[in-house]
């Protein structure tokens, strides 16, 4: 019984497979002639799904069959690659210098900010035990703009009032300029940067524009791909001038600090040598 199943079944298959043979043959009515569009177009597809199966491949190869994600400082590296080293390391230069001179001008701000009130309230206890000279050893043994004016108000006590006043002021128009000194610096490179990123995008887009009219053609890829090169320099140096102009803002707060602070000792100290009879 099942020789005889095992026999029909082949002659089945064997019957179904010259149908479909005498199907296929060109020229035989009811046949199905595959026309040069439809040959075409499976060659293509053909053609797509091995070079899409070769790229995979290839990426699988370089990552050993795992997407890599890049972090922050790897993608930061890529776009600075993909800038124009020769444009993008300017821009890195100007932000380095700038926040080198932020650093230390913060650094030195914070150093000479005292606490004004109470140095103020000692000077004018050493006046009243010590006299002058004890006054002056406080302010020559305390750090700050505000002890050097008073140390030099009290340095002239003997040439009268006025003589004091115009040393205060002098001395402190000088000690106004170190607590400035580099923001010029610091202003140039937040103009600098964001210069040298257009600079970078015109020449790229020139570049781009170049190879346009070397191929002979409009490539949506060369077009699309110069303007990204060339836009990565405006970026960065946007970026740069944005980290250096929050620096500069906070330092120019911080010197209109300090610079107030020593116009009111100032006006304390010429009125506490007049209180205690430390000058005419």
């Amino acid at each position: 019984m099942k020789k005889i199943i095992s026999s029909l079944a082949l002659t089945a298959v064997l019957a179904f497979g010259l149908t479909n043979v005498s199907l296929a043959v060109p020229g035989e009515a009811g046949a199905e002639v595959p026309t040069e569009a439809a040959s075409s177009a499976a060659k293509e597809e053909a053609s797509s799904v091995a070079n899409d199966a070769k790229e995979g491949a290839t990426k699988a190869a370089k990552t050993g069959g795992e997407e890599v994600e890049l972090n922050f400082i790897q993608t930061l590296k890529q776009q600075y690659i993909e800038g124009d080293v020769v444009w993008m390391t300017p821009v890195l230069i100007c932000l380095i210098i700038g926040i080198a001179l932020s650093i230390e001008r913060i650094v030195y701000l914070n150093l000479s900010t005292i606490n004004t009130a109470k140095f103020v309230g000692e000077v004018e206890t050493a006046l009243q035990s010590g006299g002058v000279e004890a006054a002056k050893d406080l302010c020559r043994n305390t750090r700050g703009p505000i002890a050097s004016i008073y140390y030099q108000g009290l340095d002239r006590a003997d040439e009268g009032i006025e003589m004091v006043e115009k040393s205060v002021v002098s001395y402190g128009g000088v000690q106004m300029g170190l607590l400035e000194k580099g923001l010029s610096w610091l202003s140039l490179f937040i103009a600098l940067a964001p210069m040298l990123g257009f600079l970078g995008t015109v020449i790229g887009m020139i570049q781009a524009f170049d190879k346009i009219i070397k191929d002979g053609q409009v490539s949506p890829t060369t077009v699309a791909g110069g303007i990204k090169v060339s836009l990565l320099t405006t970026v960065f140096g946007l970026i740069a001038a944005i980290i250096l102009q929050i620096f500069y803002n906070y330092i120019v707060s911080k010197v209109d600090g300090i610079v107030n602070e020593m116009e009111d000792a100032s006006i304390s100290l010429t009125d506490m040598m007049l209180k205690n009879k430390m000058a005419k």
